[in-house]
């Protein structure tokens, strides 16, 4: 039986060194992209490593100038409240002095006579007591700023108390207030002043008559637009501003509620009704007859005085002293707070067919108003 012949081992040589270099080659390109491909890798991880440093240092930027604005805020309150607590004893102890030296004047002229009379009593003895109201005041002065700083206090910025409850504060028991003597109106009429009322600054339900005399009214009055007419509030300034020395000038009630007093120049005839009105807001006072009793009205703080009805109210404003008084209800009172602008004579009229006259200002005259 004949046998089939061998491979020949010379033929397939080339074969397999063809197979094994395609291999090698196949390899090396695979070495050469995994190469690149861990280059690549390194090259993200060293990207994303330095973005992340990056990020990480305006991360703590931003940090620390969070916490340099918090510690500036905290050193800037601070001085703040300091200052203000400084400004406010100031102002406290400038309002104290200025009551106990217009006391003092009101007390000199009225006791003006034709000659030296022998002293009641010793001035020097009141030495201790005039010592130990400042003393007192003071030490009340300072609890009360050190409570504001310690946040005891209510609202730091809130209105100023008003009329009885802020003198007794104020006032050492065994001292005796200058509101409670009558001042004669006499005194008052040495600084008399002519009030204009301003027809450019009336609301439209105000009709005036003349300069002096203004009734609320029911229709609307066709007055020419003005920028410092007053558009939510019955009211109606007059004219001139008063920036020195004293005035003083009456005003007759005729029927309804009124509100006679002062306004800031500078004050928006524009506020809406809740904090345009006289009295209600820090840029105007005012004495109030509702018909019932009168009350002074500053910074939205009401005070109810005990005085009964009087026709005839007058307005005294005394820039030296920066002193408000009132000559219907005998009641003077200081508000330095309000003197920062000049004042304008101010008037409201609250109810329906509300009425008041600027009075003629003298003793021999004798004012007979009729009712429209």
């Amino acid at each position: 039986m004949p046998t089939s012949p061998l491979p020949c081992p010379g033929a397939e040589q080339p074969k397999v060194l063809s197979a094994v270099e395609d291999r090698m080659d196949e390899l090396g390109a695979g070495i050469a992209q995994s190469r690149r491909t861990v280059a690549l890798i390194k090259s993200a991880a060293v990207a994303e490593r330095e973005r992340v440093s990056q990020l990480f240092a305006e991360a703590a930027a931003t940090l620390q100038g969070f916490q340099k604005e918090v510690l500036g805020f905290i050193e800037e309150g601070e001085s703040a409240m300091l200052s203000r607590s400084w400004g406010n004893l100031q102002a406290f102890m400038g309002m104290y002095l200025a009551q106990e030296l217009l006391a003092l004047r009101l007390a000199l002229e009225e006791g003006c006579g034709p000659g030296p009379g022998p002293p009641r009593e010793l001035g020097f003895t009141k030495s201790s007591q005039a010592v130990k109201a400042v003393r007192e005041a003071l030490a009340a002065a300072c609890a009360s700023q050190w409570g504001q700083l310690r946040g005891l206090s209510g609202d730091e910025d809130g209105p100023h108390k008003l009329g009885p409850e802020a003198d007794a504060e104020s006032q050492d028991p065994d001292t005796s207030s200058h509101l409670d003597s009558e001042v004669p109106r006499d005194y008052f009429l040495k600084f008399a002043y002519i009030v204009d009322l301003d027809s450019d600054t009336a609301d439209k339900f105000l009709q005036l008559f003349g300069t002096k005399g203004v009734k609320r009214v029911l229709c609307p009055i066709s007055y020419p637009e003005s920028p410092t007419r007053f558009t939510h509030c019955e009211q109606v300034l007059g004219e001139g501003a008063l920036d020195r020395g004293t005035y003083y000038w009456e005003v007759e009630i005729i029927e309804g509620w009124v509100s006679v007093g002062v306004m800031a120049e500078d004050f928006s005839p524009q506020e809406p009704y809740d904090r345009g009105r006289l009295g209600r807001n820090a840029h105007s006072c005012c004495l109030q007859w509702n018909g019932r009793g009168f009350s002074v009205w500053f910074h939205g703080q009401e005070a109810p005085l005990p005085h009964a009805f009087s026709p005839t109210v007058g307005v005294c404003l005394e820039y030296a002293d920066r002193a408000l008084a009132f000559y219907a209800s005998v009641l003077d009172s200081h508000f330095p707070g309000l003197f920062r602008s000049r004042l304008k004579p101010a008037f409201f009229l609250e109810s329906v067919d509300a009425h008041l006259q600027i009075g003629p200002l003298k003793k021999s005259c004798i004012s007979v108003l009729k009712r429209r």
